[in-house]
């Protein structure tokens, strides 16, 4: 007969584990990630050239890997946090000014009454933003016209969101916005604030009412920094403010077929007033209209129009942005868009955010045109 031996050293051992199973499921943590990239060509590059290159901020999004977590604390508590790490697949570098986790970095509670996180947050103009823009952060896209869209974030920040039924709340106060100097660029715009002898510098706020339901949803978000001293961009005081404030909405039409519009309102006393030369101005509108369609499950064919306009004698620019992508299986698929910008005679936009020294020259029009592949896990 074959004995088995029980030392009575396992015994502790085995509790001890029993609690680390407990733990375990109460608590979880996911690791997460998307890389997209693809080939671009673009027309007209520094007045005639063109340029083919793989760019290394965005395909249709950001590649981006991270971890998330809770635990749930009882009662209905739970403590989360999140981690998000940019990077360019093309060289494997950061995006967000090179920080290691540019594009979250925080921890909070989260409850029935929504949550409250403390760190590097997405301010409110992203998560109202996320289902009227139907090409998302696209190479061709909003952040084409204007560059702090895909760079919604905030540093030092609090924020909070909840939602109530179809009703979404939003807001974020940041005592520094951004502490990375890798500019002039939205992605570090020296701007560190926490300032003893100037307590206005650098804050950022913003808020969101949202409401949502299964046909149709709509959104209303506002977005103001101010400056600071050696802050790029021209907000080099803290009475020098930039206010975004956006109203959007989308409509599903049919089962295959979504409508998104928006419009967003800026005031930036930083930029100078028009000139012969000069066609940006404190005041200016991007307003924009798509639609996507969904012929069959694997495909997805989208468009989008939007413009940029500045007031007060200002200049404009058009962009048209067509995208096509057939999903090889549920986290792989391969696109193909084209896009082509209209420049008023003083601005020198690219069709392109994908990837810095594509511009054209001042007046000039440009096409884009890329083919890429994304993997999510």
């Amino acid at each position: 007969m074959k004995r088995i031996f029980r030392p009575a050293w396992l015994a502790p051992l085995a509790a001890l584990a029993a609690v680390g199973a407990q733990a375990q499921a109460s608590s979880s943590v996911t690791l997460y990630g998307h890389l997209d990239t693809g080939i671009e060509h673009l027309s007209n590059v520094q007045g005639g050239g063109s340029l083919t290159r793989m760019p290394g901020l965005t395909g249709t999004a950001p590649s981006r890997w991270g971890l998330r977590g809770s635990e749930d604390l009882g009662g209905g508590l739970s403590a989360v946090f999140a981690l998000e790490s940019g990077f360019g697949p093309d060289a494997g570098t950061f995006n967000q000014g090179g920080r290691g986790f540019g594009r979250q970095s925080w921890v909070g509670l989260s409850g029935s009454w929504g949550s409250v996180t403390l760190g590097r947050n997405y301010t409110m103009l992203y998560w109202a933003l996320f289902d009227a823009d139907l090409l998302g952060p696209n190479a061709f896209g909003l952040s084409s016209l204007d560059s702090y869209i895909p760079n919604t974030r905030t540093d030092n920040s609090l924020a909070y969101r909840g939602r109530f039924g179809p009703w979404s709340l939003g807001a974020t106060y940041s005592l520094g916005r951004d502490a990375v100097n890798a500019g002039p660029s939205p992605a570090g715009t020296n701007c560190p604030g926490e300032s003893a002898t100037d307590r206005q510098a650098c804050r950022q706020w913003s808020a969101m009412l949202k409401y949502d339901t299964a046909p149709w949803g709509m959104a209303l978000a506002v977005d103001e920094m101010r400056g600071g001293a050696g802050a790029f961009a021209g907000l080099v005081r803290s009475d020098l403010k930039d206010r975004r404030i956006m109203l959007n909405g989308y409509a599903t039409l049919t089962p295959t077929l979504k409508l998104g519009a928006g419009v967003i309102r800026r005031d930036n006393d930083a930029a100078a007033p028009a000139s012969a030369s000069n066609g940006t101005t404190p005041r200016s509108t991007l307003a924009w209209a798509g639609l996507s369609w969904t012929p069959v499950p694997a495909v997805v064919l989208g468009g989008q129009l939007q413009q940029l306009r500045y007031a007060q004698g200002g200049d404009y620019a058009t962009l048209l942005a067509l995208r096509a992508t057939y999903k090889l299986s549920k986290r792989t698929a391969v696109y193909a868009q084209a896009a082509r910008i209209n420049n008023g005679s003083r601005l020198a936009l690219s069709v392109s955010s994908a990837a810095a020294g594509g511009n054209p020259l001042a007046g000039t029009s440009q096409t884009g045109l890329m083919l890429g592949l994304r993997h999510s896990f």
